[in-house]
């Protein structure tokens, strides 16, 4: 079976080659841990990590990074809110 990857530019589908076979790199941004979970930072969280495990179902080794952001202007912008420092 064929992976096919829609191409916004040529507007159609294209079958997915990795850039060195049988591999593939992933680097995700993972959800910026600033308050309670939603949908709009859960969502990325889980569709990145199905399309990892289908990669490797397929056949592929995956090298699957995921960046926690736990340091940036929405958590100082909570924790001044919240009147606490941004370790806590």
């Amino acid at each position: 079976m064929t992976l096919h990857i829609y191409d916004s530019m040529n507007r159609k589908p294209e079958p997915f080659v990795p850039l060195t076979p049988g591999k593939v790199n992933m680097y995700v941004c993972g959800p910026t841990v600033y308050g309670y979970i939603h949908i709009g930072n859960a969502r990325p969280v889980i569709f990145f990590d199905v399309a990892r495990r289908y990669l490797e179902s397929i056949g592929y080794e995956v090298n699957y990074i995921v960046n926690f952001t736990d340091v940036d202007d929405k958590m100082i912008r909570k924790a001044d809110e919240e009147g606490i420092t941004v370790p806590k």
